[in-house]
């Protein structure tokens, strides 16, 4: 079999410049082809999906963005390989100057409509139209199981004392740039100390604070109390991270879809440094993505 090429994009939308109305979408020209579509490009070698997206809107558009809502992936042949492309709505947060190069030499704002009759094919055309079917303005929650930390019985201190691994700390380093890719938040912990250093490489990147959460610390919680502090969280309406542990984060995941009235992921568990991303909106969960570490 053909192996596969990797690409990622996204819709990138601004609010109208007069501050009503619809938004605007952002469509780029790529000369070598001589068509219109939505900035995207290939995963380099070893890069994350997540930040490939950011890198590759920045690049096309000169505009930093902040990930949204999943919308669906896109999968077709290249002179006989397949090609699968993640996308996502994705936010302007800061506009650069747009350079024009050998791949992409025009960028245009439209309305959607005028976006759609841009568009050169079908397949972009469905991604607006889910695009316009969905909320347009959610926020992340971050379910995040801690980073590796070896195995309980090798330690023999107190279990709340036992610190990320030599591949944990690696693996929690990673995390802080993936993350940052919907934006800053801020961040609840369980008290260990597997799972504050998790945490603690996205902290010190935002300068941000630390609050640590005993409804999701393992010993100290039940399902009902982890998910009623979890909802009292997505209640505040503000980007989150919640770093716990494999005992939690079945319990969260399930009671966040059963009381919002979703779809319970057929395996919400988490591997170690693993985490969903329930992208929440006034309605409920927009969409739910679901991340490791590695590329």
């Amino acid at each position: 079999m053909a192996e596969l090429i990797r690409a990622a994009g996204a819709v990138l939308w601004r609010d109208a410049p007069s501050g009503t109305g619809e938004p605007q979408v952002a469509v780029v020209h790529r000369p070598r082809y001589g068509d219109w579509s939505f900035p995207k490009g290939k995963v380099d070698p070893g890069e994350h999906v997540l930040r490939a997206a950011v890198r590759e809107i920045e690049e096309e558009t000169g505009v930093v963005a902040r990930l949204g809502r999943r919308l669906p992936t896109a999968a077709y042949p290249v002179k006989g390989r397949p090609k699968q492309v993640d996308y996502w709505a994705a936010r302007a947060v800061a506009e650069g100057a747009f350079v024009p190069d050998e791949e992409v030499d025009l960028l245009a704002w439209l309305p959607p409509d005028e976006a759609e009759r841009r568009l050169s094919y079908g397949h972009d055309v469905d991604l607006l139209s889910e695009f316009r079917r969905g909320p347009l303005r959610t926020w992340p929650l971050v379910i995040l199981r801690h980073a590796s930390a070896g195995e309980k019985s090798d330690w023999p201190e107190p279990d709340e004392l036992r610190p990320l691994d030599e591949a944990g700390r690696a693996e929690a380093a990673g995390l802080a740039g993936l993350l940052l890719a919907y934006g800053p938040a801020r961040v609840v912990s369980s008290g260990t100390a597997r799972c504050l250093e998790t945490v603690l490489p996205y902290i010190r990147r935002l300068h941000g604070t630390l609050v640590t959460e005993p409804a999701f610390t393992v010993g100290e919680t039940s399902s009902e109390r982890a998910t009623d502090r979890l909802l009292d969280l997505v209640g505040d309406g503000v980007p989150t991270i919640v770093c716990t542990h494999g005992e939690v984060v079945a319990d969260l995941v399930t009671g966040l879809c059963t009381r919002l009235g979703e779809k319970v992921p057929d395996d919400p568990a988490l591997r170690k440094g693993e985490f969903w991303v329930a992208h929440m909106a006034e309605q409920g969960i927009a969409s739910l993505e679901r991340h490791t570490p590695a590329p």
